[in-house]
């Protein structure tokens, strides 16, 4: 049994903390209520360091935590820093390969390793990011067993 891992946005952390309670997590769509969320099975974590590694050429060890929002016995919110999102929306093809291909060569970290796959993933996440800014909100991610 894997974790799934559902991102969403909200424009706050109240907002957030309640998307869980108010549905479950099969029904949640995504961008704060409704729509255009994104199911997954990379970590949240995973997923800051794949672009504060690739595109903002941070050392791994210096990518900040995430911050967590709701600790419930059977799901936890955490919120992704604007660092990770805000970047993605402003680079052009060649920084999202040359991401890929950085990130895939990264040695001791999890997640994908292949630098096609870690392509598609970074041009899913460019649009979630546009998608979000467009919307005022800021990146969560949902987790439960």
């Amino acid at each position: 049994m894997g974790v799934t891992y559902k991102y969403f946005g909200a424009p706050d952390g109240a907002t957030a903390a309640r998307v869980p309670i108010s549905m479950r997590p099969e029904e949640l769509g995504g961008d704060e209520l409704g729509m255009n969320g994104m199911f997954t099975k990379i970590k949240p974590e995973t997923m800051a360091a794949m672009v504060l590694t690739g595109i903002e050429g941070v050392p791994l060890h210096k990518v900040p935590p995430l911050e967590l929002v709701v600790l419930h016995p059977d799901y936890a919110v955490v919120k992704l820093p604007m660092t990770v999102v805000d970047p993605l929306r402003d680079i052009g093809e060649e920084a999202v390969g040359a991401a890929a291909f950085i990130w895939s060569t990264v040695p001791d970290r999890g997640g994908p390793r292949d630098a096609f796959n870690v392509y598609q993933l970074l041009h899913e996440w460019q649009d979630f990011s546009h998608r979000l800014h467009d919307a005022g909100h800021q990146a969560y991610c949902l987790v439960w067993p």
